[in-house]
Formats: C-alpha cells, structure tokens, sequence
C-alpha cells in the first residue's frame, strides 16, 4: 500500500477517462494540494493538461470550449455551489466532475438542473480527500483541531477529519475493525464518527475476502508530548523541525547567502531520486551522500566540457536534461544541508539534543537540574531552544520534583522568556501526567539499561549524540500487531480476529516526521503494512502554537 501511488493512480485514470485532447484542471482550495502532492506540474502537462484553474465564485468568463474541463473537487456545499455557477455558463465545451469523496444524492439533482447546456459528461467519486505525504503517510492541514482546554473537537475539523480517514480506507479497499485511545474524548468521538459512516455507506466499505482484519488505531497527541520537542537527526526530520516542509515546499528565504532560485524548493520522494533514497539518512551520513552527490556532478560537467566531435555534440545534447537535472538536485541539497549544518553549529544541536535524550532517557535528575540550568543560562541558547528544554525538564520531573521543575520556569522568565514560561505550566495541563493515561518515563528509571552508541559518522564536527528515545507510538504498534493492545485502554468498535496485517494509525493533534521513521521501520522489522496519518505534521514550533491555542491568556489560572 502507496498512499502516493495510490492517488496518482486515481489521477491517470480520471485523465484517461477524459480521453484525447487539451484538457484544463479545475480544482479547490483543498484539492489543489493534493494533486501537487502527488505529481509535478511538468508530470500533468505530459497527460494533456495545459491550464490549472482555480474554482471560485465567479470567475470572469471566455470561451474556452475547444478544452475540456476535468474538475476535481471537495463534495461540500461552496464547492456544489460553485459548480452549478460554472455550469450555468460553461467556459469549458465538455466537463468531467471528480469529487473526492462520498457524494450527498442531492448534489446529484443539483448538478443536473444546473447543467441546462448538457455539457457534464460524467460525475464520479474518487476517493482523494487526504493529502498523500509519504508512501506511508497522509494527514491533513489541520494545525488546531481542538477547541481550547484541547478536550473537544472544533466541529468542522472533527467532520473534515472523518472524511478524510473514510476516503483513505476506501481509496486502499479497506474495512477495518477500530480501536481508539481511552480516556481521550477526542480519539473517542472521532472513532465512532467514522463507524458511523462505515455503518450509513455500507454498500461501499465491504470487508471481501481478506485472512486479517485491518485495524484503524486512533490515538491522541497528548499522550506523547516528548516526541514533538526533541531535536531531530534524520534528514527529512531536520529539515522539518529546523527550517519547515509545508505540502513538500521548503521556504529558504530567511537563510543568508542562498539565491533567488533556490528561495523556495520542492522536497518530494516521488520526484527527487536522491531525496527518496536519503530520507532516514543521519546529518552524518547525508554529509557523505552529498559528497559523493558533488564528485559525481563534478566528474559529469567535466565530460561536459570537452566537445571535440560531432560525436561529442551528439551526447552532449542527449545527455543535457539530465545533466541539468542532476544540477538542480546537487545545488538544492548542498544548499540544505549546508544550511542545516550552520543551524546545528549556531543553535549548539549537538550538545542541546545529548541532554534532551539523557532528560527523557533516565538521566539522574541532580545531573540534569545542573546540565539544564547551565545550558539555559547560556546567552547563546535560543528562547525557543530553552523553552523546549524547560518543557522536557518538567514533563519528566513533573511530580518527583516540582520545586526544581519551578526553578527551572524562573530561569526561563529570567530570560525574558514570560510568554514560555506560562507555556511550559499550561503543557503539564494540556498533556501533564494527570492528562495521561500511561507512564511515558516508566522504563526510564535505570539509568544503566541506557546505553549509547555512536550515531554519526564520517563528517567533521559530528562524532556522537544520543539517539536513545522512541516514540510512545512504537510500543502501541508493535502490541497492536501482535494483539497484545488492551481493551481496557484501547477499546475495540467493530468485529477483530486477532491478527493484525494492516494497520492505519491516525494522531488527533498530528505526527511528527520521527514517528513516520518509526513506522517505516516497524513496516520493514515486522514485515506489516502500516499507515501513519495525522491532523498536521508536527515540528516543536507548531507544537507550541497548539499549546497556546488550548489556553490563551482568558484562560489562564
């Protein structure tokens, strides 16, 4: 299962169905990114398709007829009615209508009395209403989800997130039995939302001939704060957590000395070959991939260079795309990596992200009160680096030692750091552990079962940091597959065999791209099928924006 490959599956074939000749995009505010998820710009034009509209409410009128219009759309009320207003008065001579999920019947009617001119040749369902961010991952643009205190659905979030877990399990061809976190109102309302929709539409959820039941595992954010505010060392994960990847975009443009052209770059494993092979590479091995990247590219401009023959034109010229190609790929990795490495030298990442691991991995807490003290006072650590610090501190020193958890929120005040300060009280109410329902440091407790080993390797200035944590989600799937889930804590919607090879997992409160490395090595360890879906995709900054949002000033004590 290719979440990727699935929807630009989808996507040829609704093009195919068009059949010949030029063809315009029609899409919405929320299908727009998830046809660019999938394929590139250049990729669309090879099928025929020369214009990308967007729909609005009255967009200015030519005659467009001699293309056909292939419209891929949310089946939500706006979006019905824009519709209708295009039909009204068509542009296009022909209209193919793909909505991306299940269609209400009235929209049906509506549609046809709109279509006075009869130049709708189809109207389908296509199951596309999630963004496919990986070959194992989806989720959606949903960063608050919640309603503050963070225990209630925003209702519009809840039904959109509904929506798009139902396209997925039927985009895969999947009728899972659904199991959800206890103790969160959340995970519970959005696991019998779902149900519900299985039950209404069940002509289109039939389980079929399958040895295994699949399971879809609903979980919430709070049940795993730690994860979000760790320094990250994967290279898709740094990139995310240190700069930001927004629908596979990187934004360069506050990094000093990067030009014009690589202010913003595409960062996608289905089009960058190198990006693909070195997702889950360490900073370590990516500053010798990129090595090799540059003595190949070099090796290549220098054949490039000598054109003594007819014969050497000839290649030249064949081999010209490719060469650019591969020029791109270098200058956007160089520029990223090397932008990367100053972040880490600044920041002081190294020794930063050692003491996070020894706080959350069973570090003696007279040691860590000094280590995080010194590093707070430091003049060269970052606010938002020491907030994340402070925060790590008081999650794992909670209740054992409160008054040192309060000096620690002093020092961060001290700082001038009075708005992180409360943030770091309002986390032990938004996911503190009265909030859990497990222990996340209950196997933390001997120091001496730690053990640490050399991560990096090969590049100067990187030699040793600690890698000793594992998202809470870790534990959760490898019980699931194995039925080992409680039902005490993970209640059960729906009939379960027992055996598990498939699994869709979805976080209220969104993944973080260290979790997506967990699941990928869950799916090659354990030889499974998982799928990691999320309200967002998590870094440590919008992280703190979610904590925000639960308590704002009005609210706090």
């Amino acid at each position: 299962m290719d979440v990727v490959s699935v929807v630009q599956s989808y996507l040829l074939r609704l093009l195919e169905e068009s059949g010949p000749g030029m063809k315009v995009m029609l899409l919405d505010s929320q299908t727009t990114p998830i046809v660019s998820l999938a394929f590139a710009q250049s990729t669309l034009m090879r099928q025929e398709v020369y214009l990308f509209e967007r729909l609005s409410a009255s967009p200015p009128w030519e005659d467009l007829r001699h293309l056909k219009c292939v419209c891929v759309v949310r089946p939500d009320a706006s979006t019905l009615a824009h519709i209708c207003a295009e039909l009204a008065k068509p542009r296009y001579g022909s209209y193919y209508i793909y909505f991306t999920n299940i269609l209400p019947k009235t929209a049906v009617k509506q549609l046809a009395e709109a279509d006075m001119q009869e130049v709708v040749r189809e109207v389908k369902e296509v199951y596309l209403d999630f963004l496919p961010i990986g070959s194992h991952l989806f989720g959606l643009s949903l960063p608050l989800p919640l309603q503050p205190l963070g225990s209630r659905w925003v209702e519009d979030s809840l039904t959109r997130t509904s929506q798009a877990i139902t396209a997925l399990l039927l985009s895969l061809k999947l009728c899972p039995a659904i199991r959800y976190q206890e103790g969160s109102g959340p995970a519970s309302l959005l696991a019998n939302s779902v149900k519900s929709i299985m039950a209404r539409e069940g002509g289109l959820f039939s389980p079929g001939q399958v040895d295994t039941t699949p399971v879809l595992l609903v979980l919430d954010r709070r049940e795993d704060p730690v994860t979000p505010l760790l320094t990250q060392w994967t290279y898709q994960a740094m990139v995310h957590q240190m700069i930001g990847i927004n629908n596979n975009r990187v934004n360069l443009a506050g990094a000093p000395g990067v030009t014009k052209d690589l202010q913003d770059v595409v960062l996608s494993s289905s089009q960058d070959e190198f990006y693909a092979a070195n997702l889950y590479s360490n900073f370590g091995e990516i500053g010798q991939t990129i090595k090799v990247l540059m003595e190949e590219f070099q090796n290549k401009a220098k054949s490039h260079q000598k054109i003594d023959s007819i014969a050497d034109m000839k290649n030249f010229v064949e081999n010209y795309p490719q060469f650019k190609k591969m020029s791109g790929t270098v200058s956007k990795h160089v520029t990223l990596v090397s932008e990367l490495s100053r972040l880490v030298s600044q920041r002081n990442l190294l020794e930063m992200s050692e003491l996070e691991q020894e706080i959350v991995s069973g570090g003696d807490h007279k040691d860590m009160l000094k280590q995080v003290t010194e590093m707070i006072q430091r003049d060269t650590t970052s606010l938002d680096d020491a907030t994340r610090l402070c925060m790590l501190f008081a999650l794992r020193f909670e209740h054992s030692n409160s008054s040192s958890v309060r000096n620690i929120i002093s020092l961060l005040r001290k700082k001038g750091g009075e708005k992180e300060a409360r943030m770091v009280q309002n986390l032990q109410r938004y996911a503190g552990q009265n909030v859990r329902k497990g222990d996340l440091f209950a196997d933390q407790n001997n120091t001496t079962k730690n053990i640490t080993g050399k991560l990096f390797k090969g590049l100067k200035g990187v030699e040793n940091v600690y890698t000793q944590h594992s998202p809470l989600i870790k534990q959760i799937l490898e019980d699931c597959v194995k039925n080992r889930l409680k039902p005490a804590s993970f209640p059960l919607l729906g009939p379960h065999d027992g055996r598990v090879k498939t699994v869709v997992v979805f976080i209220i409160g969104g993944f973080t791209y260290e979790e997506a490395f967990t699941v990928h090595q869950l799916n090659t360890t354990l030889g499974v099928q998982i799928i990691l879906g999320g309200t967002s995709t998590l870094n440590s900054r919008s992280f703190f924006d979610q904590i925000e949002h639960s308590f704002p000033p009005s609210n706090q004590e």
